[in-house]
């Protein structure tokens, strides 16, 4: 991760694990002030503390990505603190049940939706709000290699993972000529606490996935947040609208 933010503030929800966590020791390490969003306290400051204790600045805050209020605050609290938002990183997203479409509910559907979807809408409406304000700024948005193809157990998320695509390309065909750069970044099974919930679920997916991907490995977390870093920066200055695989090639099959 070579990128260089120095000065600039970024915000990723989703940080207390996994690849948020990932992607914000990277922007810490590369200069940005980083605000870390998270539901679960302990993971959020146990991120910052990792950032502090290698010299980085960081804060945590505390939000529900599907509570226009709280995404609202957390917006306002990091430009309170920082003087502005350079970059945002919407990250935070659930798996839900692995299930048939028929076996599924409008609990599952509500809560996966709730979160994949209407929460990366709602963090790119106060930071986009922002970002016009001040002039720019980028925002990377993870969706999944989900987001690409369907999955018989998984008809909800790839349809929320879609849908954040979808968001991402709409959003950028409307604010790229202010200077605001939104893309996505689509992984696919990656070394995290997700994935190894998934191996507990159903033993063998895990692997059968990694087995048809042409690289034949599962993705570090580390890979997917360079990515992330690379659309954040300036090194990709003339991306916009783009959903990019991270995927070991399992897409081009």
């Amino acid at each position: 991760m070579t990128s260089n933010f120095e000065g600039k503030t970024v915000l990723i929800t989703g940080g207390g694990s996994g690849i948020g966590r990932v992607a914000a020791l990277g922007f810490a390490a590369a200069g940005a002030n980083v605000v870390v969003n998270n539901r679960s306290e302990a993971g959020g400051e146990e991120t910052v503390a990792m950032i502090e204790k290698t010299g980085g600045k960081a804060m945590f805050i505390k939000a529900d990505v599907m509570n226009a209020e709280e995404v609202q605050a957390m917006v306002t609290q990091t430009v309170g603190a920082f003087g502005r938002l350079d970059c945002a990183v919407n990250n935070a997203g659930i798996q839900g049940k692995l299930a048939p479409l028929h076996e599924q509910d409008e609990t599952d559907y509500d809560q996966i939706v709730g979160i994949n979807l209407k929460g990366v809408w709602l963090c790119m409406k106060y930071e986009v709000a922002q970002m016009l304000q001040q002039g720019g700024g980028s925002i990377v948005n993870v969706a999944s290699v989900g987001g690409l193809i369907g999955a018989g157990i998984l008809p909800i998320y790839c349809a929320s993972k879609h849908g954040v695509i979808g968001l991402t390309k709409s959003a950028a065909a409307g604010y790229s000529r202010a200077g605001i750069r939104i893309n996505a970044v689509c992984p696919t099974v990656t070394e995290t606490r997700m994935t190894e919930i998934t191996r507990g679920i159903m033993p063998g997916l895990v692997e059968f996935l990694v087995e048809a991907a042409p690289i034949g490995r599962i993705a570090e977390a580390k890979e997917v947040a360079q990515v992330i870093l690379w659309l954040a920066s300036d090194d990709a200055a003339y991306v916009a609208g783009a959903a990019i695989p991270v995927d070991g090639g399992y897409t081009v099959q």
